[in-house]
């Protein structure tokens, strides 16, 4: 069992940056894969980015690429999405998500089955 709580959310402007965190409980979060998703109001959840069970290796929607950096610190079960050159179609509410092991580039909501509270994310113009 994980439980997962998101911090780091809030108001940016267009071109800014924001980090996310995402803490993790649990003795074996090494050993997780760790995903984050994004739902923008009247729209389904995807999928941003994910990240191996160890951190060596990443995977990133085509529409972050190049701005958003995923990485985690095992030591802390801590996982972190940096976003910078923020645009205000990256409004949303975001999900940290957890599956034991597992490909990260399986990017289906459904294969992950623990899940963060949410936190909001609001790029300005």
């Amino acid at each position: 069992q994980v439980q997962l709580v998101e911090s780091g959310g809030g108001l940016e402007q267009a071109g800014g940056s924001l980090r996310l965190s995402c803490a993790a409980s649990g003795r074996t979060f090494s050993s997780y894969t760790m995903g984050w998703f994004r739902q923008a109001p009247g729209k389904e959840r995807e999928f941003v980015a994910a990240i191996s069970a160890g951190g060596a290796s990443t995977y990133y929607t085509d529409s972050v690429k190049g701005r958003f950096t995923f990485s985690r610190d095992n030591a802390k079960n801590t996982v972190y999405l940096q976003m910078n050159s923020l645009k205000p179609e990256d409004t949303a509410v975001y999900y940290c998500a957890a599956r034991f092991s597992g490909s990260i580039y399986n990017l289906d909501p459904q294969a992950y089955p623990y899940w963060g509270q949410g936190t909001q994310v609001t790029v300005s113009s």
